[in-house]
C-alpha cells in the first residue's frame, strides 16, 4: 500500500498531471483501495490543511512584490544600489547583489526577484558591455537570497508544515542571507579583477544622497516588517499585510505610478499564484497525513540511520537528496511533500526544526538554478534572450559560492541559530 501511494503520485506526474492534482489523486487512490477510510476524508484533510493563519501571508507577500515591480519602485532601489556600490570594479555585479538584498526584504521569492529587478539588472549590465553570461549568472545567483532573508514565502510554508515558528525561521534566515550576499560579492570582485571589468560609476556623495532620498520610502519596507516582528507589533502574517498596504500606498498615493488597470492586473496575478500555491499545500496535506499515519516517516529515518548514524553524514545525505529533488520539483511542492518525511529523521539526530528549515530552503533555492525545471533559469532565459541551455551554462560557475554557503549553513549551526536563540529563546 505504501508503494501504491508513491507509485501513484509518480505515475500521475509522469503523464503530465499537475503536482497538486497528483498529490490529491494518489491519496484518493490509496484511500479507495485501502478501504479503511471513506473517500470524503481526502477533501476534509485538504480543506483543513489550508485552514492556517500563517498561510494568509502567502497572497500578501506575492502581492507586495508584484506591486513593487508594477509601481516602478524596483528602479529606485536599483539606482540607490548603483550609487552605493557602483564605483567598485565590476560595480554592476555588486549592484546586482545589493539590489537583491533590498528587494529580498519586500518580495520573499526568488522568482519575483529574477523576473522583476532581474530584468533591470541584466539590461543595465548589457548596456555597460558586461558579458551576457556573467550578467545572467550573477542575477540568477543573487535571486536565491530573496527567500533566505526575511520575509520568505517558502519559510512560511515550511513553518506551517513543520509546526515551527515562522518568526524564528525569519530570524534564522537573516545572517545566512547576508553571508550569501557577502560571498557572492567576493566572487564578483575576484571575477572583475581577473576579467578586468570596469568601474561603472565614480563615487559621489551628492549622487548617493539623491538616490537615497528617491529610494528612502521603499527602503523602509523591510524595516517596517522586520522591525514590527522583532518588537512584537505584529506577527509575520500581519507583517505581510502591512507590506502590501505600504507598497500600495507608495505606488498609488506617493509616486502615483500605479494605475487602476495596473492594480487589477497585479490583483489577478496574485489570485492565480495564490490559488496554485494553496492547491499544492492542500494536496500535500492529505499526502503528508497518509505518509505519517502509515509510519513511512519512521521507516525512512530507520533506513538512513542504518546506513550511518553520524550526524554530519546524515546531513550530507539529506543535502544531496534535497539538491536532487530541487532539480525536478517546484519549491512549494518539495517542502510540503518532504517535510513530514525528513523532519522525524532530523529530530533523531538532534537537528533543530528551525535550522533544518534554513537548510531545506537554501537547497531548494539552489534547485531553482538547476535543470530540468529550474524556474529562475526559464525566467532569465526569457529576459536575456539566451537559450535555456546557454542560461544553464552561464549560471553553473555561480553554484560554487552557493554550495560553499550551503555547506557552512548546514554544518555550522550558530550561523542560522544565533539570532533566533537571542530573540526568542
Amino acid at each position: 500500500m505504501t508503494a501504491l501511494l508513491f507509485l501513484g503520485f509518480c505515475g500521475l506526474l509522469l503523464i503530465g498531471i499537475p503536482v497538486a492534482v497528483a498529490l490529491g489523486g494518489a491519496s484518493l487512490i490509496y484511500v479507495w483501495v485501502d478501504g479503511g477510510l471513506p473517500p470524503l476524508v481526502v477533501l476534509h484533510r485538504m480543506a483543513s490543511g489550508i485552514e492556517s493563519f500563517p498561510l494568509l501571508a502567502i497572497p500578501f507577500f506575492i502581492m507586495a512584490g508584484s506591486l513593487m515591480n508594477s509601481a516602478g519602485i524596483t528602479e529606485r532601489i536599483f539606482s540607490f544600489a548603483v550609487a552605493l556600490v557602483g564605483w567598485a570594479r565590476g560595480g554592476l555585479g555588486h549592484v546586482n547583489v545589493v539590489a537583491s538584498i533590498i528587494f529580498a526584504g519586500m518580495s520573499g521569492t526568488a522568482v519575483a526577484d529574477a523576473g522583476g529587478i532581474g530584468s533591470i539588472e541584466i539590461k543595465a549590465m548589457r548596456d555597460h558591455k558586461y558579458p551576457l553570461p556573467f550578467s545572467v549568472g550573477i542575477t540568477a545567483a543573487s535571486s536565491t537570497i530573496g527567500p533566505i532573508i526575511p520575509p520568505s514565502l517558502p519559510m512560511v510554508i515550511f513553518g506551517v508544515m513543520a509546526n515551527a515558528s515562522v518568526g524564528q525561521l525569519f530570524a534564522a534566515g537573516l545572517i545566512p542571507g547576508l553571508f550569501m550576499a557577502a560571498v557572492l560579492m567576493v566572487w564578483v570582485a575576484v571575477e572583475a579583477r581577473r576579467k578586468r571589468f570596469p568601474r561603472d560609476a565614480a563615487f559621489s556623495l551628492p549622487r548617493l544622497g539623491h538616490a537615497f532620498r528617491r529610494a528612502f520610502l521603499p527602503l523602509l519596507t523591510p524595516v517596517l516588517m522586520v522591525g514590527g516582528m522583532t518588537t512584537g507589533a505584529f506577527t509575520p502574517t500581519e507583517a505581510a499585510i502591512a507590506a502590501t498596504f505600504y507598497a500600495l500606498f507608495l505606488g498609488a498615493v506617493v509616486y502615483r505610478s500605479l494605475s487602476w488597470r495596473g492594480f487589477l492586473r497585479v490583483s489577478m496575478e496574485t489570485i492565480e499564484t495564490t490559488a496554485v500555491v494553496l492547491l499544492i499545500v492542500a494536496g500535500a496535506s492529505i499526502f503528508g497525513w497518509l505518509v505519517t499515519t502509515t509510519r513511512i516517516t519512521d521507516g525512512v529515518a530507520d533506513f538512513v540511520l542504518s546506513i550511518t548514524s553520524e550526524r554530519w553524514a546524515v546531513l550530507l545525505l539529506v543535502n544531496l537528496f534535497l539538491l536532487l529533488v530541487g532539480c525536478f520539483l517546484e519549491t512549494v511542492a518539495a517542502i510540503t511533500i518532504l517535510v513530514p518525511v525528513l523532519l522525524p529523521l532530523m529530530a533523531k539526530i538532534g537537528v533543530d526544526p528551525v535550522h533544518f528549515g534554513i537548510i531545506m530552503v537554501l537547497n531548494l533555492m539552489i534547485g531553482l538554478l538547476t535543470p530540468p525545471v529550474g524556474m529562475v533559469l526559464f525566467i532569465l532565459a526569457r529576459v536575456s534572450g539566451m537559450t535555456f541551455e546557454e542560461t544553464t551554462k552561464a549560471t553553473a560557475p555561480f553554484l560554487i559560492p552557493l554550495f560553499f554557503c550551503l555547506a557552512l549553513v548546514t554544518f555550522w549551526e550558530p550561523l542560522s541559530m544565533w539570532l533566533p536563540t537571542l530573540m526568542y529563546r
